[in-house]
Formats: structure tokens, sequence, C-alpha cells
């Protein structure tokens, strides 16, 4: 089909790079206006539309700082919610409804400060009286108007850049030359190129979203799967190697605000039901006792992660303490 739209899709492909670049360099030149915040601003995103596994990596990023003493803070677009105000600051009790669900899960898996605003740059202003001294902004590659110090880009290692053209022939939406200039190229599974840091998403143990039981997917009898995420085909295939006993899967568009009769429904189509971390942060005030969810953790070659680390710790040295 795309081939027949060629004609159509080649020129708004065209169009959009032109527009896009056209932004960039405004930014850049300082005609447009950009906010440098008081401490340093990692980007974590990417240049291919759909997901690549930036979440996974926020969170692994965000507790090494904890680790090593700092106190990081995390932005978000809040993709597919919709707050009554903004900058939202994310709580226990935040509804993803208002949230998202990225921002909720980095929340709950990390205890880090984390807010969420379509216009970046005051979600940082949000987090700078809770005392943080770096910021990980979800996404946001492209969002000029806030400055950086480090830019992240991860790459899905099977399906890498497609066809390479732009939105909306291809799935880009910078192109590939755009990584020759950021400091980290994460490659998410497949085989990393040279440069890149090679990253595997580590399964865990099923979680009962009830009971909080864990067991070893293996164990889960006539297990439905399903997940809401940017290629759900991956969560899928990981639950295959898992030797997981599947009887269906059931891919949704990401970030999708679920119904929890059509999650039931499907949940019938055998005895236990399966879905990604992600999609578990929406479905617990209404989950069933025999839904689970499936935890994966960011892994890296000790000398990626070492390059990684040094990278962000030798641009906070020249920051020093944040100013509030």
């Amino acid at each position: 089909m795309k081939y027949l739209l060629w004609p159509l899709l080649w020129p708004l492909s065209k169009l959009f790079g032109s527009v896009s670049q056209k932004r960039r360099k405004q930014y850049q030149s300082g005609d447009r206006v950009s906010y440098r915040a008081p401490v340093p601003v990692v980007v974590v995103g990417n240049i291919t539309a759909g997901g690549n596994g930036k979440t996974p990596v926020v969170i692994w990023l965000v507790e090494e700082l904890q680790k090593l003493g700092f106190t990081p803070g995390v932005v978000s677009r809040g993709y597919g919610a919709k707050a009554p105000n903004y900058p939202l600051l994310v709580e226990e009790n935040t509804s993803t409804k208002h949230c998202g669900d990225e921002p909720k899960l980095i929340f709950k898996r990390t205890g880090a400060p984390v807010a969420v605003s379509p216009v970046r740059s005051e979600a940082v202003k949000a987090l700078l009286p809770f005392g943080v001294d770096i910021i990980i902004t979800d996404d946001g590659l492209q969002h000029y108007a806030l400055q950086r110090d480090v830019e992240i880009v991860v790459v899905d290692g099977n399906r890498r850049f497609g066809n390479k053209s732009l939105i909306p022939l291809g799935p880009l939406r910078e192109t590939t030359d755009r990584l020759d200039e950021v400091d980290i190229v994460i490659t998410n599974g497949g085989t990393a190129h040279k440069g890149e840091a090679s990253m595997k998403l580590i399964p865990g143990d099923a979680i009962n979203l009830n009971t909080k039981q864990q067991l070893a997917t293996a164990q889960l009898e006539q297990l439905v799967a399903m997940a809401g995420i940017g290629h759900p085909p991956r969560f899928f295939a990981t639950l295959e190697q898992l030797q997981a006993n599947l009887v269906e899967t059931q891919g949704f568009a990401d970030h999708k605000d679920f119904e929890p009769s059509e999650l039931e429904a499907l949940a019938q189509k055998g005895e236990n039901l399966i879905m990604t971390e992600k999609d578990a942060v929406k479905c617990a005030d209404y989950a069933k006792d025999n839904w689970w969810y499936l935890p994966v953790t960011a892994q890296f070659e000790a000398q990626d992660k070492q390059r990684i680390l040094n990278k962000i710790i030798e641009v906070k040295e020249k920051y020093g303490s944040p100013s509030a």
C-alpha cells in the first residue's frame, strides 16, 4: 500500500524534513527561545517513531545515578494522557489518565521525582524545589526548546531505521546523520554497530497485579498475552523465549487507555492474562487475581555502562550544586 502512496508520501516526507530542520536551526541560532536549566539535562530519545526501549533506559539511568549519590528527577511529555493542569507532579495516587503510563511506571520503579508537561521546561522548573541535581527527560530529543547537556539515542537493534525515510514515508523523525551528533547510541537487542552501546532487556519473574506473588513465566498455564506498547511483537517474543504457555496474543496501540471490560473479555480466552509493566500501571485499580505483568530491566556490558555514566558525571562536575 505504501508503494502505491509513494507519490503522495514522498513530498510530505520532504516537507516534514524541511520544516523540522528549519525549526531546529532556529533554536540553535537563538531565533527561537530555549530554556537552560541550572542542572544538567540528559535526553533519552530516538530518531524513529514508535517504542525503542527508552523508558527502561531512563529507569536504569535513574537507579544508577541514585546509587552514586545523585538526586535525579525525570520529566516527560505524558503521551496519551491529559492532566487538569500543568506541570503535573506524579504521586502514588496520580491517575495514568492524567500523567501517562510511562511517567507513572518510572515513578513507581525509582521513587524519583517525576513531572509531566507538554512544555518540558515547565516540568523541569517544577522539579527544582525537590533538590534534583540531574534532569533525565523521557523522550524529547526533538524538543529543542529545552537545552540539553547529554543526548542519548535508543535504537531498536532488530528494526533499526526501516527504509531510512522521514515521516510519513518512513519511520524517521530525523535523518540518520543525527546520530553522528549525539553523545551515546544505545542498541536495544539485535547487533550493536561499531561505537554503539549494546543493551539487553532482562525479564524477571511474572508478578501478580493483586497479590504481588512472583512466579516463573513458564509456570503460568494457558497464558493470554497483551501489550499496549510501541512494538508489541517484542514482548510476545520475550514470552516465547521464556517458554511461556501462550494461547493468545493481542497487541494494542501504544499508550492505549484500556476499558476493564475489554481486558476481562480477553482474559477469558485463557487461564491467566499477562501484560507489560507499562500496561500494568493502568490496570491496577481493576485487576483480577489471574492478571500478571512481566518486569524487564536494562542491562549493559560493564564498559558501556561506565562510558554512559562517566559522560553524565563529567558534565555534572561542571555544574556544581543545583540552585532552585
